[in-house]
């Protein structure tokens, strides 16, 4: 019964785990350090200079119009359960972490710079950890889709969009060296998100075209130990048929896989690519994810 609904624990875990980042993230660095990185925080982060009033509690406040235009335009309870999960755990940790008897009111440097780089990372990872759990942070992740859906304007733009407006509001409230530092969080907390996402396992994709196609595969399968695919394509030019061989190896593995193609055919076409991920038989097995 517990592995049937393994999956579904622990994307809650992860939310968990992630929005409680996310929220030391604005806690320790980014609220110190008058940092508005864009999004319904940034917003409390405004209101919360004016007026006092909890973080967390107008992060919360502020998602329920988003919440519910989600509702209608991105699935309906498919996408409302961990929305909800995420941004009331992401609220709640957001005011209860101040309250901690250990917990510095001040974050932990007075340092704009590192405030601004130790935020993104921490503030990154938990959205990368939310993200790998199918969620979503709400804010500007939801409005940045609801515009992408309602009007069709790419997902980069409508973040654009929606975080250049709170990143110009705070230079206009916290100044603007905050503002540009406030640029760099939301740069390096998408580059940290992306790669907590998906995860450290990057590997090659290599495309080679060869006339000496059987003796590079053997070499590939016994001396490598990879698999090799072998692709039906057409040369362009002449139009004549010819295989092309595929395969992905680790990035140590490259050179050596460079070495075997030169050795055999110096004369080979070959386009190394970048692949985020590689499940299944000689890396991350699939029914462990």
């Amino acid at each position: 019964m517990l592995k049937r609904h393994w999956p579904s624990i622990r994307d809650y875990v992860l939310i968990l785990l992630g929005t409680l980042c996310q929220a030391a993230g604005l806690r320790l660095f980014l609220v110190p350090a008058r940092l508005a990185s864009g999004g319904i925080s940034g917003i409390a982060q405004l209101i919360n200079h004016f007026t006092n009033w909890p973080i967390g509690l107008m992060i919360f406040l502020g998602n329920i119009p988003l919440f519910l235009l989600g509702w209608r335009y991105l699935g309906g309870r498919r996408f409302a359960t961990r929305t909800v999960a995420a941004v009331a755990a992401y609220s709640l940790f957001a005011d209860l972490l101040v309250l901690l008897p250990f917990f510095p009111p001040r974050g932990i440097t007075d340092d704009i710079l590192l405030n601004a780089l130790y935020g993104a990372v921490v503030s990154g990872v938990g959205y990368g950890l939310v993200y790998r759990a199918q969620g979503t942070s709400g804010g500007s992740d939801v409005l940045a889709r609801i515009l992408n859906h309602w009007r069709g304007i790419p997902m980069t733009q409508s973040y654009l969009m929606t975080d250049a407006l709170v990143v110009l509001a705070a230079g206009l409230v916290f100044g603007w060296k905050e503002a540009l530092y406030a640029v760099i969080v939301l740069y390096v907390s998408g580059l940290v998100a992306d790669a907590a996402l998906e995860g450290g396992g990057t590997v090659r994709t290599a495309l080679i075209v060869t006339d000496r196609m059987e003796p590079i595969a053997d070499r590939i399968l016994h001396e490598m130990e990879r698999g090799v695919t072998i692709l039906h394509g057409t040369g362009g030019y002449t139009m004549s048929s010819r295989p092309v061989m595929y395969c992905v190896v680790s990035r140590s593995e490259v050179q050596q896989l460079k070495t075997i193609v030169n050795e055999i055919d110096d004369k080979a076409f070959m386009v190394i690519g970048v692949a985020h991920e590689a499940l299944g038989e000689g890396f991350k097995p699939l029914k462990n994810l």
